[in-house]
């Protein structure tokens, strides 16, 4: 005879299934589903790269969200089959002493697209709307200040021709204690868990209020945030990329049929003999 759940198992269950906006949680994808569907959004992202060049398009794609919201791994998944010389990761350090002593827009003007370039922000001048404001490293007269000023910021870029998309990406907190706890004992990770991270994961709420205050002050009609359920983050890498090549307007770009011209003649070369140092074949 079967055992009834209790209410709050039931109720544990059902909100664990359901994302922030109250759908409920898809089946996830196999690896060789995912893989196909990303082996084909790469190829568009190659199209997209050779029209941003053909058409000196300027693009800048921010990315914020919550420690362990799978910002790097989306980044990645955008970037892994194009140029980095067009598509350009910007992951800015601490400000050091001086640029603490700069306005604040300062440090970020260097790094902004310039024709032919898409250029991709993990984490951004919106550096100060979240970490900044939530420990400390700001007064809350200046974070409220950003927050005044950011929209006509971002008005200015985009009149000079930027095409801006803002992507905020929604991790519940049962998944984020999941995947931050999972760093803790693999080696390949651990290094993406800082002490900032672990002083930030303890003021969920306080993050949750400067996330609601920053989208209030910029998710405007000219650089709105697009909020992506990275529950799964499968699913969330191509929902973004299928979301941000609908954004960017682009075509084939003209160009020749590749063909690989004829090797050259050897003309007398020949293999030295020379006792080359090879790597051990331990594969």
């Amino acid at each position: 005879m079967k055992r009834k759940r209790s209410k709050k198992a039931r109720d544990s269950k059902t909100s664990a299934a359901t994302s922030r906006a109250g759908a409920p949680a898809k089946e996830k994808l196999s690896g060789k589903e995912y893989e196909k569907e990303l082996a084909r959004l790469h190829a568009e992202l190659v199209k997209l790269q050779q029209w941003v060049v053909h058409k000196a398009l300027k693009v800048c794609i921010v990315f914020e969200g919550r420690d362990g919201a799978g910002k790097g791994g989306t980044i990645k998944a955008i970037t892994e089959r194009v140029s980095p010389r067009i598509f350009r990761v910007v992951a800015l350090p601490a400000p050091t002493e001086r640029e603490k002593t700069q306005m604040y827009a300062q440090r970020y003007l260097p790094y902004l697209p310039a024709a032919g370039e898409v250029v991709i922000w993990d984490r951004s001048w919106y550096n100060r709307a979240g970490v900044e404001r939530v420990m400390g490293f700001c007064s809350e007269e200046q974070a409220k200040r950003f927050l005044t000023l950011v929209p006509d910021f971002e008005r200015m870029m985009i009149e000079s021709g930027i095409i801006l998309l803002k992507y905020w990406l929604e991790v519940s907190m049962d998944e984020q204690t999941r995947r931050l706890t999972a760093r803790i004992d693999d080696g390949r990770k651990i290094w993406k868990l800082s002490p900032m991270d672990l002083k930030s994961y303890s003021r969920w709420y306080d993050y949750s209020q400067a996330r609601d205050d920053m989208f209030k002050a910029t998710d405007t009609s000219w650089a709105p945030w697009y909020v992506v359920n990275s529950n799964d983050k499968k699913r969330a890498r191509l929902n973004i990329i299928t979301h941000l090549l609908s954004k960017v307007p682009y075509k084939e770009a003209p160009h020749e049929k590749v063909k690989l011209p004829e090797r050259q003649k050897p003309g007398g070369y020949r293999e030295p003999d020379y006792p080359y140092k090879y790597v051990p074949e331990k594969f």
